[in-house]
């Protein structure tokens, strides 16, 4: 049972939580800021709930709404297993974002209203995701969603939370975090294209096709790469970002090689790892 609800976590992908949370406490002791560890670690273990309340709603979601078909090329889901029932997995979903909710009161009085604002904004996009008559994941918002609340959202809440200001360089560092965020929802969407025209969604990839798709992955990867260069004004440090492109470069001949099936799923969870490392090194390059 417990591995059924790990997998339903998908931890695989929880670092897309982990990495803006550590380029905003980067961002703020470059800028000569105090790192109180105590409101970082409520940010980090709210953010990682309303992620696994969001995978797990979207499990039960995409079950009810019968998306989750046999013929789908992405892991197993725990409903459609049939590891849970659709009822636990959303009472599962509830209960992360009711954590989230819990821990937003503490957030709230370190951070004031911004944070409080922050919060709610979050849990209600987490619902709409998958949630209500027109769910975001059915339309070409789902990438940009991704973009506002794993990049800009999460690293500027995190800078403000921790200094009760905000800066261009932490708006920057949003689109670093954020866009790498995107291109994981992007592959997801591109590899379930088919299984999702047949169940009635408009998501970005199946607008733009295949080949636009992927060459806005690539934009989506390097991209970032580039703004990196504009945050950190050391001359030497401010390189090490790029130690990321030979990944992004990989990833993007192995798109163009990798046939429609399951093969994808290994290379969405490779895009989560990239978006972590170029966190990290971007991270590492603000602490000299």
């Amino acid at each position: 049972m417990l591995t059924h609800w790990l997998l339903a976590a998908r931890p695989k992908t929880l670092s897309l939580s982990v990495t803006p949370l550590l380029v905003g406490a980067a961002l703020v002791h470059a800028d000569g800021g105090v790192f109180h560890a105590i409101p970082w670690l409520a940010a980090l273990v709210a953010a990682l709930c309303i992620q696994i309340g969001v995978n797990l709603h979207n499990d039960a979601a995409d079950f009810e709404r019968g998306a989750d078909t046999p013929d789908r090329l992405g892991p197993r889901r725990a409903t459609a297993e049939g590891w849970l029932s659709s009822g636990q997995v959303r009472r599962g979903a509830f209960a992360c974002f009711a954590a989230a909710f819990l821990i937003g009161f503490y957030l709230a009085w370190v951070g004031g209203w911004p944070i409080v604002l922050l919060g709610l904004a979050s849990l209600a996009a987490a619902h709409a995701y998958s949630g209500g008559p027109w769910p975001v994941s059915h339309t070409p918002l789902g990438e940009i969603f991704v973009l506002l609340f794993f990049g800009l959202a999460a690293v500027g809440g995190t800078y403000y939370l921790l200094t009760a200001s905000l800066t261009g360089p932490a708006l920057i560092g949003g689109l670093v975090a954020g866009l790498p965020a995107a291109a994981v929802l992007l592959i997801n969407n591109y590899r379930d294209r088919e299984t999702d025209r047949r169940a009635g969604r408009r998501t970005l990839a199946i607008l733009l096709g295949r080949s636009t798709t992927r060459r806005l992955y690539g934009l989506l990867l390097l991209v970032p790469l580039a703004l990196c260069l504009t945050i950190n004004p050391d001359p030497l440090w401010r390189w090490l970002p790029l130690l990321a492109l030979p990944l992004a470069l990989g990833l993007l001949f192995r798109l163009e090689r990798q046939s429609i099936d399951s093969g994808l799923n290994r290379l969405l969870a490779q895009t989560a790892q990239y978006q972590l490392a170029l966190g990290l090194l971007l991270a590492l390059s603000l602490l000299p």
